[in-house]
C-alpha cells in the first residue's frame, strides 16, 4: 500500500515480445500456477502504474501488466499511428504468446477500451473483465465528434499530426519536478504516489533532464474511430461477467443512465466515491475491495 514502508517489496520480472515488428515490453508479477490475470494501462501511461494493484493480486493471480505501443518501455510505432485495432492486436499477440489460458482482465480508460474489444472479438478467451471508465467518450461527445464533416476531422487530424511532428517531448529538470507536473494532472495523487509513478515513466537525458516515456503521437485521435453501434455490437458479443467502474468525481457518465450497458450479456456497474478519473490510484483500498468481490464471486 502507499506509504508503507516497513513491508519489502519484490518488483516483477520484465520481459519482450514481438507484434507487427515493434518490441514491446511486459511485467510478469510470478505466482505461474495462479490463475492469470492481465492489467492493461491507459494513454500515456505504463505497466508500473498498476503496481499496488499487482502487489495484492499476486498473492492469488498470475498478473502480467504489459507497457503499451508507445509507451513505457515498449517501441514507439513506425509513423506515429496508434489505432485501437492495433493495441488489440498487441494483446492478442501477447495473450498467443504466453499461451494464456482464459483469463481475468483489468483494465483503466483507454485499456479499458482495448479490453472489451479484445473479449467481444474473443469472448472465449476471457474468464472476467473489470473495465475502469473504458467505454470510450459519453455518448454526447461522441454525437459531436461524430456530427464534424468527415473531411473536417481528416483536416483536423492531419493539421494535428504535423503540430506533434514538431513538439519537441518536455524536459523536466529532476524526478520531482515531473512529478509535481503529474500531480497537477491528478490532484487525489499523493507526493509519494506521484513519485512512484514518474521514476517508472521517464527516462533520463543526455543532458540529465528527464522527459515522459510516451510517444508523443500518442496524443492524437484518428479521423476514423468505431461509432457507437458498432461498439455496442462488440460489447454484445462478450460472454464473461464485467464490472464497469468509474469515479464520482470524474468526467465519465454513467453507463446505466446513457444506455451503454443495454448491449452487455452479464454487466453491472458501480460509482467509487471520491474517485476521479484514475480510481485505482484515488481509492486504492476500495477498489480491491470491490474487485476482490468481483472475481470472488
Amino acid at each position: 500500500m502507499p506509504g508503507d514502508s516497513t513491508v519489502e517489496i519484490i518488483g516483477p520480472s520484465s520481459s519482450f515480445y514481438i507484434s507487427q515488428r515493434l518490441t514491446l515490453h511486459y511485467v510478469d508479477w510470478g505466482n505461474e500456477s495462479a490463475p492469470p490475470m492481465l492489467l492493461i494501462h491507459g494513454g500515456r501511461d505504463h505497466a508500473r502504474s498498476w503496481d499496488w494493484v499487482a502487489r495484492d493480486l499476486r498473492r492469488d493471480y498470475h498478473v502480467i501488466a504489459p507497457d503499451l505501443r508507445g509507451h513505457g518501455d515498449s517501441d514507439w510505432a513506425i509513423g506515429g499511428m496508434y489505432s485501437q485495432s492495433e493495441f488489440v492486436f498487441d494483446v492478442t499477440q501477447l495473450v498467443e504468446a504466453l499461451e494464456l489460458p482464459p483469463f481475468g482482465i483489468i483494465a483503466h480508460s483507454m485499456g479499458g477500451a482495448i479490453a472489451l474489444q479484445f473479449a467481444g472479438t474473443y469472448p472465449e478467451r476471457v474468464s472476467k473483465l473489470v473495465a475502469i471508465e473504458g467505454m470510450g467518450p459519453p455518448p454526447e461527445m461522441l454525437v459531436r465528434y461524430l456530427g464534424v464533416p468527415t473531411w473536417q476531422r481528416m483536416h483536423n487530424w492531419i493539421e494535428a499530426m504535423q503540430k506533434l511532428a514538431g513538439r519537441t517531448p518536455r524536459r523536466y529538470p529532476s524526478i520531482d519536478a515531473a512529478a509535481r507536473r503529474m500531480q497537477d494532472e491528478n490532484l487525489f495523487l499523493s507526493a509519494e504516489q506521484a513519485r512512484h509513478l514518474t521514476i517508472h515513466g521517464v527516462a533520463r537525458n543526455e543532458d540529465r533532464t528527464f522527459s515522459w516515456k510516451f510517444d508523443n503521437y500518442v496524443r492524437a485521435f484518428g479521423p476514423y474511430r468505431f461509432d457507437l453501434e458498432e461498439m455496442k455490437s462488440l460489447w454484445g458479443r462478450i460472454r464473461c461477467p464485467v464490472l464497469l467502474i468509474r469515479g464520482s468525481e470524474s468526467w465519465a457518465s454513467d453507463p446505466e443512465e446513457d444506455g451503454r450497458m443495454e448491449p452487455f450479456q452479464d454487466a453491472r456497474s458501480i460509482c467509487i466515491e471520491g474517485a476521479g478519473h484514475w480510481v485505482h490510484h484515488d481509492r486504492l483500498g476500495e477498489f480491491l475491495r470491490v474487485v476482490r468481490a468481483f472475481f470472488d464471486g
